[in-house]
């Protein structure tokens, strides 16, 4: 059994009736067959939830932490549905969501979460390694979302006289390196250790070429040899450790690649949706927003290193 969201119900109505006798009876169950469907949730999270006395429900430890995570995804979820029902209604006037991005996990991640939760709304989607073009066309009405990033040190939403932009979360900058690279067993490395490798680099504009420059040199060195080509060459160079490359955190590691922290995060990416405020679009920019900051979410999840630099490193992840 898989924890669902009439679980997290069930928690909620005993938390704040405190005693089974009161939820169950606003939950219209009787009290022998709540018992057992707390019994069962209990056991697929591995521990009770409530102490039970003469005096009610009490949450346990255990019991506070699924609360307090249910009065979060609860509300999340009903508005989800709430902006679902309106991008339903929209739909007639979009007929499809045409969306283009930067290459990534994100943008792949964000389709297939729109696929799921939206099936019958088609989608199609426009890839181009410059954000400047997928802007422009989406100022022009060709596009109806961006879904960007952008240096997060000094990089500028494009266009934001004529674009809504949208924060989903900001990463640090890892490094990825051949998992038989000398280096690929350290927790954390810093810029200046590698100074004599070849850097392998996906195409692109914006100030990030220059942010990478500039960290280096802060560094104490300049990248001595820099190869830039599409992504699947670039993961194989750094597979064979003919190279070293960048990426964002949300980055799942490929087969033979390791993904590594740098000190001090010297470099950092905006991850940002953008719609052409007035349009159709806009009217479900709440919904595609939502559903884009949950494939982040997703990204984030399938990079444990991610996952566990995260909790120590505030102002980095999800948008609030």
């Amino acid at each position: 059994m898989n924890l669902e969201l009439r679980h997290l119900r069930t928690v909620r109505a005993i938390a704040d009736a405190g005693s089974l006798t009161k939820a169950a009876g606003e939950l219209g169950l009787a009290q022998p067959a709540l018992t057992t469907q707390l019994q069962r949730i209990e056991r697929l999270l591995g521990g009770p939830l409530f102490v039970r006395d003469h005096s009610g429900a009490r949450l346990t430890p255990l019991g506070e932490l699924v609360v307090e995570r249910a009065r979060v995804v609860l509300p999340a979820v009903s508005e989800l549905q709430a902006e679902a029902i309106r991008l339903a209604r929209s739909a007639p006037a979009l007929r499809r969501l045409r969306l283009g991005g930067t290459h990534g996990p994100l943008l792949a991640g964000l389709v297939d979460r729109l696929s799921r939760d939206l099936p019958d709304l088609p989608v199609s989607v426009q890839t181009s390694w410059s954000v400047d073009e997928i802007s422009t066309l989406t100022a022009e009405a060709r596009l109806d979302y961006a879904l960007i990033g952008v240096c997060g040190s000094t990089g500028q939403a494009p266009l934001a006289d004529r674009l809504t932009w949208r924060a989903l979360g900001t990463d640090p900058v890892f490094v990825m390196l051949s998992e038989t690279h000398p280096l690929a067993g350290r927790s954390e490395l810093d810029l200046r250790d590698l100074a004599a490798e070849r850097w392998a680099s996906a195409p692109g504009d914006g100030c990030f070429g220059d942010c990478f420059a500039t960290a280096c040199a802060r560094a104490g060195f300049h990248p001595t040899s820099l190869l830039e080509s599409e992504i699947s060459s670039c993961l194989h160079l750094i597979q064979l450790g003919r190279a070293v490359g960048l990426c964002r955190a949300t980055f799942a590691p490929a087969p033979g690649i390791v993904t590594l922290p740098l000190a001090g995060t010297p470099l950092s990416w905006r991850h940002l949706l953008g719609w052409q405020p007035g349009s159709p679009a806009a009217d479900a920019a709440g919904t595609v927003a939502a559903v884009a900051r949950t494939a982040y979410g997703d990204a984030l999840a399938r990079n444990p290193v991610y996952a566990a630099w995260l909790p120590q490193h505030p102002g980095y992840g999800p948008a609030a």
